[in-house]
């Protein structure tokens, strides 16, 4: 049995939820999340806890079941808290700022990077080597930021590039000269 998939979700008393056949719809303070479930799994709620069912234990509907329940729970999270991912800018000359609804960066090309805001995710940037993307949204935080990060992944030889805050760039050593 899916551990992960059997755990009711409880539901927190700023948080609506609503779920219209296979259709759930999360409403909190922070906005509103709509989710199309697939026709195999079941979704019910009872006293602020909604509980996920499937039908039997075939392999598709097991994988199926976990995922249906963390895509939920990640809703009902994101609109009571934002989700949030950090990325490090490093490099001489590299830098981001905000324009309007828009990030400009400066990574060692010929010309600057621009990226248009996307809707529902908002760019912060605290200072010219930190971005901070932020929305109620867990799946669109995580994509705007792999977006960002692949205009200049980080390098291994000097440690150059766009990086996510956490992440640990190992470090290769250069060419060996002539001896």
């Amino acid at each position: 049995m899916s551990r992960i998939g059997n755990s009711p979700i409880t539901v927190p008393t700023d948080v609506e939820v609503k779920i219209d056949g296979k259709v759930i719809t999360v409403k909190g303070p922070k906005g509103t999340l709509e989710r199309e479930i697939h026709k195999n799994i079941d979704v019910a709620m009872e006293n602020n806890v909604i509980i996920i069912t499937r039908p039997n234990d075939e392999p598709f509907n097991r994988s199926l079941h976990g995922l249906t329940r963390s895509l939920i729970s990640n809703m009902v999270h994101g609109v009571k808290e934002e989700y949030t991912r950090e990325l490090q800018i490093n490099g001489v000359g590299y830098r981001a700022a905000k324009q309007g609804n828009k990030l400009v960066m400066n990574l060692g090309y010929s010309h600057p990077v621009e990226m248009e805001q996307p809707n529902g995710i908002t760019f912060d940037v605290p200072n010219q080597n930190t971005i901070i993307v932020k929305g109620i949204d867990k799946e669109l935080v995580g994509q705007t930021a792999a977006v960002i990060r692949t205009k200049r992944p980080p390098e291994v030889y000097r440690g150059k590039g766009i990086k996510y805050a956490e992440e640990v760039i190992r470090r290769k050593e250069g060419k060996a000269g002539k001896k």
